[in-house]
């Protein structure tokens, strides 16, 4: 049976408390993972607060670009071990993880290095009355220990999204991943060791939420910032505690996304991008489409070719490259997905496809699976409308003009993307940049630029990540000013 150990100041770390990974494809046992009590924690964070004030404090913008890009050239080649830990923890299809999940795992590290090394600083020249300038410029420096708490969708795109510019800037890190999804940080933290990152710059903690490493870091007092990518209901719990001494948050929560289908649109790429929208990885991605609104016009005829394209998405081995979906993460999550299928029936809907559990008749009738689903027929009150599931369903209402669109597209405490379909070039602007939501696609989905701002609003979240926004999120700027007087003429 494999151990998945802490990594504390560059060390591995056991514990007597241990909990098991589960494949989600067949519920087997896939490792053991060591439970990080309350000291552990604290040691790694006085581990990353050694890390900072000694030689990691003192490395140059090239020096640390150098180990980012070495740290990416390992996750390549360790490709084939990150890629079966992500498929055996997740159980999303081989298709998916090896295209999106690991090279971008790599590509962030590569990225932040970039970015870093050509990160601009203001500077500014005051003239003074008497003759005198005063020179501003800033300083960035490190904000110090950076609690990383990371879910399981996406466990290594989502946890070096968030190490990979928190070392940028020089800080040390105590990461949490998901107790779902604790193999690829595991593997993580070989690579770390394997190139070198000094002892307690990067530092790696399993375990849970409440009274556990997940609450142990965010109540810290010596936790310097805390950057998070799950539930809403976590987020604001996080928020309370981090509050306590005015530490900077950094929140992606959840979402409850819509999709907005005009007419002219093209029809076949939008059927492509409207599966990826709310089917990708069984719908539990933060960014999938779970509200679809389709002008009347096409209405019928989009339910027809979707409903006849959901029937044909193959439910399969992750390894096998012809499955379209996996499972769902755990059974508990299945459990949940599954009452918000029995709530749409309770509230009226008409359910055109899926609503249930698939049978295989082979060992994936012990894992967490359910149907890909679509639904019609609720009002937009409806609490299905209203709350994130976070699973393979979305609902399709029709409407009629495109200011009604917007209005029920908006129409949401959460606001973190949407995604709009149409022919009209000076429409998908209008629209696109009248959704209150951090990021707005029209004609695609999914399609990321890792230098742009990440991040929602609302219930979605608090802060921009990416780029610039990430380099100034993980950094403190330090105003230097400068006085000049003028040299006195002989």
């Amino acid at each position: 049976m494999k151990q998945y150990r802490n990594y504390i100041n560059g060390e591995w770390v056991e514990s007597a408390r241990r909990f098991d990974d589960v494949n989600p494809v067949d519920g087997t046992v896939v490792a053991q993972v060591h439970e990080a009590d309350r000291e552990a924690v604290d040691s790694a964070i006085r581990a990353g607060h050694a890390a900072v004030r000694g030689a990691w404090g003192r490395t140059t913008v090239a020096e640390r670009a150098a180990i980012l890009c070495r740290i990416a050239d390992e996750i390549d080649r360790r490709y084939d071990d990150f890629l079966a830990a992500e498929i055996a923890d997740t159980g999303k299809p081989v298709a998916m993880a090896s295209t999106i999940d690991i090279p971008r795992g790599a590509a962030n590290f590569r990225v932040f290095a970039d970015i870093l090394k050509t990160a601009p600083l203001d500077t500014f020249q005051t003239d003074l009355p008497d003759g005198a300038r005063a020179l501003n410029y800033a300083v960035r420096k490190p904000l110090g220990v950076v609690g990383v708490i990371s879910p399981w969708n996406l466990p290594l795109l989502l946890l070096t999204w968030k190490i990979a510019p928190a070392l940028a800037c020089g800080n040390a890190v105590v990461a949490k991943p998901s107790e779902e999804t604790p193999g690829t940080a595991t593997l993580l933290a070989e690579v770390m060791h394997t190139v070198g990152v000094p002892p307690g710059v990067f530092n790696l903690v399993h375990g849970f939420g409440p009274d556990s490493a997940g609450e142990f870091i965010t109540t810290n007092d010596d936790i310097d910032a805390i950057t998070f990518t799950g539930e809403s209901r976590t987020g604001s719990a996080i928020m309370r505690a981090a509050a306590t001494h005015v530490k900077p948050v950094s929140f992606e929560l959840g979402g409850k996304n819509a999709a907005i289908i005009f007419a002219d649109c093209d029809f076949e790429k939008m059927i492509d991008g409207m599966m990826r929208a709310v089917f990708l990885h069984s719908g539990q991605v933060c960014l999938c489409a779970e509200r679809v609104y389709v002008e009347r016009p096409i209405y019928n005829r989009f339910l027809d070719a979707f409903v006849e394209r959901v029937k044909a998405l193959k439910l399969g081995w992750p390894q096998d490259g012809t499955t379209g979906m996996g499972p769902l993460i755990s059974a508990e999550h299945r459990d949940k997905v599954l009452s918000y299928f029995k709530l749409a029936r309770e509230e009226g809907a008409q359910v055109l496809v899926g609503g249930g559990v698939p049978k295989f008749g082979d060992a994936r009738d012990a894992g967490f699976w359910v149907e890909p689903t679509i639904i019609t027929g609720l009002p937009q009150t409806a609490r299905c409308i209203k709350e994130e599931v976070f699973g393979p369903i979305c609902h399709v209402s029709p409407f009629d003009t495109e200011a009604e669109a917007i209005a029920l597209a908006n129409d949401t405490k959460y606001g973190l993307s949407a995604t709009t379909w149409t022919g009209n070039l000076n429409r998908g602007h209008r629209v696109s940049e009248a959704m209150r939501v951090g990021l707005s696609w029209v004609n695609s989905w999914f399609l990321r630029d890792l230098r742009t701002p990440f991040g929602g609003v609302g219930l979605s979240g608090i802060g921009r990540e990416g780029g610039m926004h990430s380099l100034n999120f993980y950094s403190e700027l330090t105003n230097v000013c400068v006085r000049i007087d003028q040299e006195a003429v002989s």
